[in-house]
Formats: structure tokens, sequence, C-alpha cells
């Protein structure tokens, strides 16, 4: 199972940057997919999920109303649109696999699989 992220960048405040994740090895729609962040000196946080059928979406509280999460099952990929992005959003994404979470989707311990994650640097 490999898991590829790709998009980020470098962007001025206010800027928006679209990061994809395309999945192989595994049935796609059988799994949530999530991407997390990790700012540099800090843990890896919750960012936003999407379920496998792409019903049902739910976002960290820092980022709802500028981020959105979706899919495309025929594609095996997953995206987050990221939209006026803030110097606090730099920070490494990454996307992540789950077949075995319905609630604790906030839980890193939850997913079977990760990507090697993308940098965004938001500048002010």
């Amino acid at each position: 199972v490999q898991l590829q992220a790709s998009g980020g960048g470098l962007v001025q405040a206010g800027g928006s940057l679209r990061l994809s994740c395309v999945a192989s090895g595994l049935t796609f729609s059988n799994y949530r997919m999530s991407w997390f962040r990790q700012a540099p000196g800090t843990e890896r946080e919750f960012v936003a999920t999407i379920s496998g059928s792409g019903g049902n979406t739910y976002y960290a509280d820092s980022v709802k109303g500028r981020f959105t999460i979706s899919r495309d099952n025929a594609k095996d990929t997953v995206y987050l649109q990221l939209n006026s992005l803030e110097p606090e959003d730099t920070a490494v994404y990454y996307c992540a696999a789950s077949n075995r979470v319905t609630s604790s989707y906030r839980r890193l311990d939850k997913y079977n699989y990760w990507g090697q994650g993308t940098l965004v640097t938001v500048s002010s």
C-alpha cells in the first residue's frame, strides 16, 4: 500500500493550495481518508476527514470554513483545498487511511497507512 501526497509549496498569507493524495494497493472506497499536519516542534494534529463514500466530512475547528476535503474514488485520490491560508497553517501535511475508525478519527493510532507528507509554508 502506498499513499503519495503532493501539492505543497510556498504561498503568501491569504493564498490557496490544493493538496492531493493518491492511494494504491488498497480498495480505496473502503477507507476513511484524513489529513493531519505537523508543524516544527509540535505533535501531529488532525485537520480533516472524509468517509469512504464521501458523504461525511469533519474538520478541526482551526480550519473549518477555510479548508475543504473531498475525494474521487474513481481516481483513488483524496484532496484538501486550503484557502485563506495563515502563517499558522505552515506544517507538513500527511494523508492517512483507515478501515477501522468511525468516531475516533482524530486518533493517529486508528490509521492503517500514512503518506510521506507534503510541506506547506505560508509567509506573512
